[in-house]
């Protein structure tokens, strides 16, 4: 008891006190003042530094003065500095300032986001954002959202709703008696989808092998005239934002097809779905309304922070159902009980950024933010075309695809620019050929990196070169 009683003492006392709070802020500012001028991809030094956090498990109470130091010491320069503005790998977004505030509010809150009698104010900002996506990206109204971290879990939730009201309208109620005896279900998607797609039909038992591939054209657009003939078994997914080349497909025509068949259509939208939002792209998206559910993501072209994915679905009481969970002791509201709406029940608040962000930004903001992403992309292609790079896609959003003259000289030159610490791209395999991959997706993004990015790129050819 004396010894429990002492740790929770100690516990109050660093509360109280605001010391480590105090500590994290001035760690946290350091960093914020310096994340423009670290590498893209932290130095072998700093990798090589965190062999420190490889201990056992202490055997007594450290005091928290040294556990922040070695994450700031030791994690701070070992970071990726996504949060700058050069760095372009994984479609990975930054944070927003007002929306990292918001956050560090909510971590103290630490709400668990499953029901309204836990958590009203999180319940309360789920329905408003909720309303505002829909109205952002111009769904049909009542489409319900869920908020989840990410598209895998988003993409999952969708497939998953869209699997038993297919199974439903065959007479078949997957949730009472499973797929054991089910009718057959067909899958419909493009031959360059992405792998998160590929990964949900296999965990809900539509296998990863019986899918329908229909081919692409040399952007990643599914060539509608080649689409099978679609019945009423039929689960079509579509792409807004091809992952390499940021290519969109024929969205209005696949679900003019798939609503004649009686089919259920998905989006995959990670990244791409921020296209409504803007005027100048909004034509990319042209159907969208049409399908019966999207997944998205907050954290990659809005710049919500890390982790802030959405499952949208026009049919809310399809996907309750799908996603269902009762007991004695869960306690249900006539609010808005958000763990209906996603595979988690406790859950953190990650609506609270998403609310900041959108609210930070309004209408105007998201659709700036968008076209300057799209216009730096643009930048990219034009100079780097102009420095005697090959660019391998048309550029219709934010990802834009390089390759050198020859394929080792594309990986020489990748390999180079990751060495370089001036910016950071991944690579790929785009048509049969080694591309060099950037993902214009942070706010903090200027013309002066999108400059010294490409100055990046023409120093590592010609080290190679030489």
């Amino acid at each position: 008891m004396l010894e429990n009683a002492s740790f929770q003492q100690e516990m109050f006392e660093q509360i109280h006190k605001k010391e480590i709070f105090d500590r994290v802020k001035s760690y946290a500012y350091n960093y914020m003042d310096t994340v423009g001028d670290r590498n893209a991809f932290p130095t072998d030094e700093a990798i090589k530094a965190l062999d420190i956090f490889d201990e056992p498990l202490p055997q007594i109470p450290i005091a928290p003065d040294e556990i922040l130091r070695w994450l700031h010491e030791y994690g701070s320069p070992a970071t990726v500095a996504q949060t700058g503005g050069r760095y372009f790998g994984f479609v990975n977004g930054s944070s927003v300032p007002v929306a990292l505030g918001a956050k560090w509010l909510a971590d103290v809150w630490d709400q668990n986001a499953a029901l309204y009698v836990m958590s009203p104010i999180v319940s309360q900002l789920e329905y408003i954002c909720e309303k505002w996506v829909v109205e952002l990206l111009t769904l049909p109204l009542g489409t319900a959202a869920g908020f989840v971290g990410g598209t895998s879990t988003a993409t999952l939730c969708g497939l998953a709703a869209g699997r038993n009201e297919l199974l439903k309208r065959l007479g078949w109620d997957a949730n009472a008696d499973g797929l054991f005896g089910a009718p057959n279900l067909r899958v419909i998607m493009s031959d360059r989808a992405h792998a998160t797609v590929f990964k949900a039909l296999g965990l809900l038992g539509l296998g990863r092998k019986r899918v329908e591939l229909v081919p692409t054209d040399s952007q990643g657009r599914i060539i509608a005239d080649t689409m099978p003939q679609l019945d009423d078994r039929c689960l079509v997914i579509a792409q807004a934002g091809n992952v390499n080349s940021g290519a969109f497909d024929p969205i209005d025509e696949i679900c003019d097809r798939a609503q004649v068949a009686g089919a259920w259509v998905h989006i995959d939208g990670a990244f791409g779905l921020w296209a409504a939002g803007s005027r100048t792209k909004k034509h990319l998206t042209r159907g969208i309304e049409k399908a019966d559910s999207w997944s998205v993501d907050a954290h990659k072209t809005l710049n919500a922070p890390y982790d802030c994915g959405l499952i949208l679905c026009k049919h809310r009481e399809v996907l309750l159902s799908a996603l269902q969970a009762t007991a004695s002791y869960i306690l249900n509201s006539d609010r808005r009980d958000g763990m209906q709406y996603t595979l988690d029940m406790s859950r953190r608040s990650r609506v609270v950024e998403l609310w900041a962000t959108l609210k930070c930004l309004g209408k105007e903001g998201v659709e700036e933010l968008v076209d300057r992403l799209c216009s730096h992309a643009e930048r990219f292609a034009q100079d780097l075309r102009s420095a005697g790079f090959r660019i391998l896609n048309d550029v219709v959003f934010n990802q834009v695809l390089v390759a050198g003259n020859t394929p080792e000289l594309t990986q020489a030159t990748l390999e180079n620019i990751q060495k370089s610490g001036e910016c950071w791209c991944g690579g790929a395999i785009w048509n049969g050929e080694l591309v060099i991959r950037i993902s214009v997706c942070s706010w903090a993004t200027t013309a002066a990196d999108v400059e010294r990015s490409v100055a990046a790129f023409v120093k590592a050819r010609n080290v190679e070169v030489l």
